[in-house]
């Protein structure tokens, strides 16, 4: 079955968990953007705790427009900012340094559209990954599909709900969980540079000895 869902900022880790055991994956581009989500937004580790990466949009958040018209704002250099809080939070993880230089390559994209920002990111993370379950994005305004034939997974993760929605969060060693304790539904960044290659197997369930 086809998984239906918006297309987020470096979506969590637990809508990887959700998504592996789908045939395909479409990300709905037509839908309406909606504020205080992970559309625009995703949420890494610090020293303190949860840090929140947020996408400035042109007319702002209150918009209610297709996703595929958002268009980001570049009037301030958010792609700096964020590359600079990533690097502090995860230098000293075990698997930043081999990731960083393409990373860094990513951030310096320029792309209009918000969409088209969060697009190449699935695509740079699910290439690391690895990842097994094709996706792609729609082609025109309707679905065609019976919604017997997919799963609606738009607006089902979002920043307030996410903890009391998905209680059972994928676990792993974190960079500051001895100071913060661990902290669930971060941003897939986080699992990429602590576990690296081993990230699909804790995704998936897999014995990391296997």
């Amino acid at each position: 079955m086809m998984l239906l869902s918006d297309l987020q900022y470096f979506p969590s880790v637990i809508f990887f968990k959700t998504s592996i055991d789908f045939s395909n994956i479409v990300f709905d581009i037509y839908e309406t953007h909606r504020k205080m989500s992970f559309r625009n937004r995703c949420v890494i580790a610090g020293a303190d705790g949860p840090v929140i990466l947020s996408i400035p949009l042109q007319e702002g958040r209150e918009q209610r427009k297709p996703v595929k018209e958002v268009l980001i704002d570049y009037k301030k250099p958010w792609q700096a900012q964020h590359w600079k809080t990533i690097v502090s939070c995860y230098n000293r993880s075990p698997w930043f340094e081999f990731y960083r230089d393409e990373a860094e390559e990513l951030f310096s994209q320029k792309p209009p559209f918000l969409y088209e920002w969060n697009w190449a990111c699935w695509n740079w993370i699910s290439a690391r990954l690895e990842w097994p379950v094709p996706a792609n994005l729609t082609q025109a305004k309707q679905m065609e599909p019976s919604p017997l034939q997919y799963h609606d997974f738009r607006g089902q993760l979002m920043p307030a709900t996410i903890q009391n929605r998905f209680p059972d969060p994928v676990r792993y060693r974190q960079v500051f969980e001895e100071r913060t304790g661990f902290l669930p539904h971060l941003s897939i960044l986080d699992l990429l540079f602590c576990e690296g290659r081993q990230a699909l197997k804790l995704i998936s369930g897999q014995d990391l000895d296997a």
